[in-house]
């Protein structure tokens, strides 16, 4: 005969669940700068990445159990493709994306036994730093709409406070990029150093012709690591730029 559990416990302990997967993970932050929007995250991974393009000017991080949010990017590109042949490439939103990962979130986490143990970022770029747009999406389907900075997964408290600390929207790339691993060495409540195998790092670059998404990595990373170095102390950190063809991906199983 099974026990009675009420809505209220059953809700309770699906979010502690959920909660606990992520906190396992490393953190990842996302940040305003003066060219537009920065992603960095703690990814020692080459292959399986925590962030990635949406479409022409949104783009997509993630922390927890990679492969729930690799289904979710998955399905984010399709969607954005499909809605921009049927209809209009400027008709794809942050917005419209966020909404529609809500919605698949929150009927997850009601519906089944085992909520997906992941938190998502959905931003665009706008045509100046008013209209950027990032939007945080967690594991029940809630949505906030994030002004300047957030950090995520793993101790995104501890991150979120440290990047405050430096944290200037008008700050060039090399600053930005020496804010945020400032934040990320200060996960787990420790200071620790980093560097560029331990860093995936990506932009919305505003003034970018049509896809606005690159991905910086290699000698280029290195430059602005050693940029952020000469305008403040900081960690350090690392990987060219490159494109991306609306794919990527997350983290390692099951959580990062």
């Amino acid at each position: 005969m099974p026990f009675y559990v009420s809505p209220e416990q059953s809700m309770k302990d699906k979010a502690d669940y959920a909660r606990k997967g992520i906190a396992r993970g490393r953190s990842a932050v996302v940040l305003q700068y003066d060219g537009g929007i920065l992603f960095v995250a703690d990814n020692m991974s080459r292959t399986l990445h925590k962030i990635s393009e949406l479409y022409d000017r949104v783009a997509f991080a993630a922390v927890g159990r990679y492969n729930e949010f690799e289904n979710l990017r998955l399905g984010g590109v399709r969607y954005a493709d499909s809605h921009g042949y049927a209809y209009d490439r400027r008709d794809v939103t942050g917005r419209m994306l966020a909404n529609a990962y809500a919605q698949t979130l929150g009927t997850v986490f009601s519906e089944s036994n085992k909520p997906w143990e992941v938190e998502i970022v959905v931003a665009e770029v706008g045509d100046d730093a008013d209209t950027d747009q990032i939007y945080r999406i967690t594991f029940d389907g809630s949505v906030v709409d994030e002004k300047g900075l957030l950090a995520m997964g793993g101790s995104a408290d501890a991150v979120t406070a440290a990047l405050k600390e430096r944290f200037d929207p008008g700050a060039a790339l090399g600053e930005a990029l020496s804010a945020a691993m400032h934040a990320l060495a200060h996960e787990n409540g420790e200071r620790r150093e980093l560097d560029a195998a331990n860093l995936e790092v990506a932009v919305l670059e505003r003034a970018r012709e049509h896809r606005k998404f690159r991905r910086i990595q290699g000698a280029r990373l290195n430059r602005l690591i050693e940029e952020g170095r000469g305008s403040s102390p900081s960690p350090s950190g690392g990987a060219d730029s490159g494109g991306s063809d609306g794919e990527a991906s997350g983290d390692q199983e099951p959580s990062a």
